[in-house]
């Protein structure tokens, strides 16, 4: 390894569930950590998903309205882009867009559920400032550009 990288000590911002892919960011700085991740900074995390049913306006006005968890936990208000309806296999589908300011256990695939509706695919494409970058596959990574970098910091800090 390379001397400078063995300090380095990286943890996650945030986690992604085992069956959900797209944006993670990696750091050794703590307090640009909290600052994202701490629901009172309002930090926006915006997903991509592909979910069972015909997903509605009237599910966007409960999302803006928050909804209520199988725990009782009332999300704040997040903001539901419906993309496109199919049909695949015989069953309506639903590609939306999600952007939510906190990011609670398994919250997104729990919002929808809270409506009767399942996430059967789940993409985290921005955190804040930062967006995914098209340009690498799954499972790759690299580092922040300064320009993110400062876009983080400075939104942030």
């Amino acid at each position: 390894l390379d001397a400078e990288y063995l300090a380095f000590e990286p943890f996650p911002v945030g986690r992604l569930d085992k069956d959900t892919e797209g944006l993670l960011l990696l750091t050794n700085d703590g307090q640009l950590a909290h600052e994202l991740l701490s629901p009172r900074k309002h930090v926006p995390k915006t997903y991509e998903a592909k979910v069972l049913g015909a997903v509605e306006e009237t599910d966007g006005e409960a999302f803006k309205a928050g909804v209520t968890l199988d725990d009782g936990y009332e999300t704040m208000p997040a903001e539901l882009e419906i993309v496109r309806h199919f049909e695949e296999e015989g069953e309506a589908h639903t590609d939306i867009r999600l952007t939510i300011m906190e990011g609670k256990f398994h919250q997104v695939k729990r919002m929808f559920e809270a409506v009767g509706k399942k996430v059967v695919f789940l993409k985290r494409i921005s955190m804040g400032p930062l967006r995914l970058d098209p340009e690498l596959s799954l499972g790759e990574y690299r580092e922040l550009t300064s320009e993110e970098l400062d876009a983080l910091r400075n939104r942030q800090l």
